[in-house]
């Protein structure tokens, strides 16, 4: 491990540790409170007015791990580019819902429209100007299968689902950023395995580190019960740094073993929709996944624990995936 993998995740710990307690105040004073659905669970009520937007904390933490930490090449630009974008996505949408009190935000083409714009330059950097090309790795014959230009079409809504997924999984204390923290401890772990094989990985490797830190620093606030939730300002941001990784490091096939908590989240939105659209009859007790559980009678806490140790098992196969 570099010494810019630790300190990036160091100053990042640091950052939103110190950062957070400072925002909560400044935000109750704004009245920058979350507002829970109607449609969600009823034991969620009590988290209205929660101070959210405390993304924005991840997002300076690994800005600041960027700048003082990271090497400055064009990899780090495009990350750091792909994490900011999507970040100002959510920030305009939670903007709109917190401050303007339009319960909805953005709608849905305008967000659709901010995620295309930052998952096209991701995608068209790493079809146009790396010797990868539209190359995805694939872990157990250890090669590339070369996609030629359909590897824009398939990456752009690979970048867009992953994005989502981890906007989804935002829904419970401490969820979104403990499977995300999951996630890149053993991406970092992955990228040790098989280093030689991906792409730019030293790189990559301080960012997934700086996003762990931040990670970590958020979840003191935001672990149950939340003083602080990251809005969408956070879990795109995040999404945003997940999609980056698994784009820039070719190891897109990856994502579904290793994120696969994030896959079942999306998975269970997806067929909940279809279901009802098609049968009139609900699969889940209610979506995304999470829920579900808690309607089942689950603590919050539970789930939350039982999701963090399904991504552990996740990150654990990923990582034997890839080593063999």
């Amino acid at each position: 491990m570099t010494n810019s993998t630790i300190f990036a995740f160091a100053a990042a710990f640091i950052v939103t540790a110190v950062l957070v307690p400072l925002m909560i105040p400044y935000l109750k004073k704004l009245k920058f409170g979350q507002t829970v659905r109607e449609e969600g669970p009823e034991s969620h009520k009590v988290k209205t007015g929660t101070p959210t937007m405390g993304g924005v904390a991840i997002m300076a933490a690994v800005f600041v791990a960027y700048l003082a930490f990271i090497e400055k090449n064009i990899v780090s630009a495009i990350t750091m580019t792909v994490i900011a974008g999507f970040g100002a996505v959510g920030f305009i949408d939670d903007y709109i819902k917190v401050v303007k009190k339009r319960n909805l935000g953005l709608r849905a083409w305008q967000k659709l429209s901010g995620q295309l714009l930052f998952a096209l330059v991701l995608v068209v950097y790493q079809y146009v100007f790396t010797d990868m090309g539209g190359g995805i790795y694939i872990p157990l014959v250890e090669k590339y299968l070369n996609m030629g230009i359909f590897y824009i079409p398939f990456a752009m809504i690979v970048v867009l689902g992953i994005v989502n997924s981890v906007n989804l999984t935002d829904g419970l204390d401490g969820l979104a950023s403990g499977v995300t923290l999951i996630f890149m401890v053993f991406f970092v772990l992955i990228s040790f395995v098989i280093g030689s094989r991906l792409q730019s990985v030293a790189t990559l490797v301080s960012f997934a580190s700086a996003v762990a830190g931040g990670c970590i620093g958020f979840l003191i606030y935001n672990k149950y019960p939340a003083k602080v939730f990251m809005g969408d300002v956070g879990s795109l941001a995040l999404g945003g740094a997940v999609s980056a990784l698994m784009v820039l490091s070719g190891a897109m096939i990856v994502f579904p073993i290793l994120g696969a908590v994030f896959l079942a989240e999306t998975l269970s939105v997806v067929i909940q929709v279809v279901s009802f659209k098609t049968r009139g009859k609900r699969v889940f007790l209610m979506s995304p996944l999470h829920h579900h559980y808690e309607e089942k009678g689950w603590k919050e806490t539970k789930v939350v624990t039982r999701f963090y140790l399904a991504a552990a098992v996740s990150g654990l196969f990923a990582v034997a995936v890839v080593f063999i």
